[in-house]
């Protein structure tokens, strides 16, 4: 049971950090245009107004993919309660992946957003 609960919380780690930042970004963007902390691809970072455009749209993203992955998380490891350690780490691992998958996928609509507000200089499009 033990270890049921520890890869249960380990894998909450990715909604529960989607929702936050999801919430995060939504609200506010990094002030400053870095290299260091925020949603940092070429094309966010022309100006600030694609900086503050890439982060709205990414968190609202995350922080709904995010509630969307609780229970696709919870439920899954409820079927393996109970079961041996093997069980439970390999559900675990197909958990974890999914969730890595589900983090990482909104990065292609959020660039696609960006090209289709923005043209290639960072100008907003008439």
């Amino acid at each position: 049971m033990g270890f049921w609960i520890f890869m249960l919380v380990m894998d909450l780690l990715f909604p529960v950090i989607m929702i936050v930042m999801g919430r995060y970004f939504m609200k506010t963007s990094p002030k400053e245009i870095n290299y260091i902390f925020g949603y940092r691809t070429n094309m966010s970072m022309k100006n600030k107004d694609t900086w503050d455009f890439a982060h709205k749209y990414i968190g609202k993203l995350w922080f709904y993919l995010g509630l969307l992955l609780i229970p696709i998380t919870v439920i899954p490891m409820l079927f393996v309660l109970g079961g041996t350690e093997d069980v439970v780490g390999t559900m675990g691992c197909i958990i974890c992946v999914i969730a890595l998958i589900i983090l990482i996928v909104p990065i292609f609509p959020t660039e696609r957003a960006l090209k289709m507000n923005f043209d290639k200089d960072g100008n907003r499009k008439a």
